[in-house]
Formats: C-alpha cells, structure tokens, sequence
C-alpha cells in the first residue's frame, strides 16, 4: 500500500466520526451533535476566539488539535462528561483506539497525529490548555442555547458543572468568566441547573 492509498484509507475511515453521537444537542434542540459537528464548531471557536487565550497559541495547531481530538471515538465511543463509570475504562479505550486510527496514516503522519492527540490528553500546553477551554465551553454554549434540554433531562448539578470545568480557565480566564455569567448562572437561576444554595454559588 502506497503512501496516498494510506491516506486516503484513513480519510475513509474517519467519516465514521460523523456517526459518533453525543449528548448535546444542537441549537434548536431537535437532535443531538455527532463528533465531527463537534469538531467543526470548535474548530471555527478557535479561529474567532484565540485573541482570548491567556498567552499567544499557535491557532493551526489548536484547529488541527480539535479537528482530531475525539477521531478516537469512532472505536472507543463519546465518554458522556457527567458518566463516572464510563470514565474508568476512557483512558484504555481511548489509547487502544489512538494506536489502530493513527496507525493507518504514513507513519510519519500517523506519529505526527498521534502526538498532537497526546499533546491535547495531557494538557500541558499552551495550546492544549486554549483547546481544552473550547472543548468545555462549546457544549456549554449549546446546552445553554437549548434551555438547558441536556443538563436537565441527566439531572446535572452545578457541583458537576464546575468540577469538570475547574481547569477551563487555564486556557483563557476572559472565556471561562463569560461562560459562567452567561451561559451557566442563567440556568441556575432558572432551576435548569441543580444546585442547594444558589446565592452561595453566585459568590464563587
């Protein structure tokens, strides 16, 4: 196999990001988001946003880390935000998935993929700390978009909300504080989202 039938057999194969579901649902609350819309979106988030990230990131990078972050769900599945359970066996699933994906590229694009998957994993760069921001805060938006439909329908807590999202503002404060006042207070107030002591939460 040459170096284009590679290509072009990974390219076949990733399609199937698009049949990988979620649990947000799109603007109009009708259906939900697959993966590669997912990744779309952030995609064009980071493209209008990264003038917010908290240091200067190399924006193809971060687009090119989005585009491929969840490309491992095709055999690993979407690990919903709020499943514990699931979240014991996501790391293993998940790397399992990385080796045969990336594996069918050239293996100098399948490394070069494989360590960009790893780089936004592990979190430790500038990038991967902006492309970690998008990731949590586009669901976010949607869910908000959608009159909380998700975060009601699975019963989520603002303890929850803000567990997940206590590493957000790594990526970009300016973001992270207007997703908070806007997008997620609102639907506190509005009973959308659980939580015992709302005035408590409004301090934080």
């Amino acid at each position: 196999m040459d170096r284009l039938e590679q290509q072009f057999e990974f390219i076949r194969e990733i399609d199937k990001e698009k049949f990988i579901g979620r649990q947000t649902y799109l603007s109009d609350g009708r259906r939900k988001e697959n993966d590669a819309e997912h990744a779309w979106h952030m995609a064009i988030m980071t493209i209008l946003l990264s003038e917010y990230a908290n240091e200067e990131i190399d924006v193809l990078k971060t687009v090119t880390m989005l585009l491929i972050h969840d490309i491992v769900e095709i055999d690993a599945g979407d690990t919903y935000a709020y499943d514990e359970e699931a979240k014991k066996t996501q790391k293993e699933r998940e790397q399992k998935a990385a080796e045969r994906i990336f594996g069918l590229l050239p293996p100098d694009q399948g490394e070069k993929f494989k360590k960009i998957w790893e780089e936004f994993e592990a979190r430790e760069t500038k990038e991967a700390r902006f492309a970690r921001t998008m990731d949590n805060l586009q669901p976010v938006m949607l869910n908000d978009a959608t009159d909380g439909k998700a975060w009601v329908e699975h019963g989520v807590h603002l303890e929850q909300i803000m567990k997940r999202n206590q590493n957000t503002a790594e990526g970009s404060e300016t973001l992270w504080e207007y997703a908070y006042q806007n997008f997620i207070l609102p639907n506190v107030e509005k009973g959308r989202i659980k939580s015992e002591n709302i005035q408590e939460e409004q301090e934080v």
